[in-house]
């Protein structure tokens, strides 16, 4: 059994311990909040983005984009050449953050038969490199602070090489925080984007519309009474709103492909912000189980440390009684 001494400096070590897990506890609840601040103040921005591109798309069906997956004939090949946009993050402590990302992106790569890595984070480049990935040094960024500029570059860089032919698909891999206890790793692609998705968004958008003009309709004419929507049935004609005249300046292609460029770096830049609060949560949860851990090591060390210092207090106690015993029988040796 170890020693009171010993124990002491256990308890005295855990107790430091403790105190850098809370102090980052505390930094990493900051930092989340400061990043889901940043999210909220940008996603109208970028929503409205995409409303646009949604309604240009709706109405102008047969357009063909290079960034979208409605291209040309010619250009609709084989997909060989995708990059994979992976954020990591740049310090551990994290619990399984990192480890959730790395595998994911391993199997997208064991998928692929050409492929390059662009990586955001320290641990992701130093974690590829080992493994011999294709790791193209473009996007030497912290994973830190997300800003728009870093979004921006990313954006620029990625679309010159997909212009150029140099990439096919482009996927953007990240961790989104469902809620404060599960997080979830995403894979979206960036380019081509898909011209159904924002039809459908579209689509949504005019029955929602119309289904709330027949409500309010119904309720003008029957009263405000409880309408149960679920055993009423509409048919709504999606392409009335297509026989409407628009007037798009300069042209369709040269306005999708400026909101586009927008649209992608908000893409990117929510994706680095949405990296960031999970990776400060994941720390968070981190911090808080080794902080309880240390709470219940804390527990049974000063139960084995009471216990050792009374058994000290008892030795003592017997040995002072015995040494007090034997001077008493000594003393009635000399008397006799």
């Amino acid at each position: 059994m170890a020693s009171a001494k010993e124990i002491q400096n256990r308890i005295k070590s855990i107790q430091d311990t403790m105190k850098i897990t809370r102090a980052m506890y505390m930094m990493s609840s900051m930092k989340l909040r400061r990043a889901k601040q940043k999210l909220e103040d940008t996603e109208p921005y970028f929503f409205g983005l995409q409303k646009q591109i949604a309604n240009i798309l709706y109405h102008f069906p047969d357009i063909k984009h290079i960034f979208f997956d409605n291209r040309e004939k010619d250009m609709l090949e084989v997909v060989k050449r995708k990059a994979f946009i992976v954020i990591t993050s740049d310090k551990g402590m994290a619990g399984a953050y990192n480890h959730n990302m790395f595998k994911a992106t391993e199997e997208l790569c064991s998928q692929a038969q050409d492929y390059k890595l662009f990586v955001v984070g320290e641990i992701g480049r130093h974690y590829f490199r080992m493994k011999n990935l294709p790791v193209v040094d473009d996007f030497n960024f912290s994973a830190i602070n997300p800003s728009i500029h870093r979004a921006r570059v990313i954006t620029e860089r990625i679309v010159e090489l997909y212009k150029n032919e140099e990439l096919d698909e482009v996927y953007l891999v990240y961790t989104k925080m469902v809620n404060s206890m599960k997080e979830e790793v995403m894979i979206d692609r960036l380019l081509p984007l898909k011209t159904h998705s924002f039809i459908e968004q579209e689509l949504l958008e005019e029955a929602k519309k119309k289904r709330g003009n027949i409500v309010g309709d119904v309720n003008e004419q029957f009263g405000d009474k409880s309408y149960d929507d679920e055993s009423s049935s509409y048919d709504f004609d999606y392409n009335s709103s297509a026989d409407i005249d628009y007037l798009i300046y300069p042209s369709p292609k040269k306005i999708l492909k400026k909101l586009v460029y927008n649209y992608m770096t908000g893409f990117v830049y929510g994706a680095l912000v949405e990296a960031n609060a999970s990776e400060e949560n994941a720390r968070m949860m981190a911090m808080q189980a080794a902080t309880d851990n240390a709470s219940a090591m804390l527990h049974d060390l000063s139960i084995q440390y009471n216990r050792v210092r009374q058994a000290a207090i008892t030795q003592e106690i017997t040995e002072v009684i015995g040494g007090a015993k034997a001077l008493k029988k000594k003393k009635k040796k000399q008397r006799r």
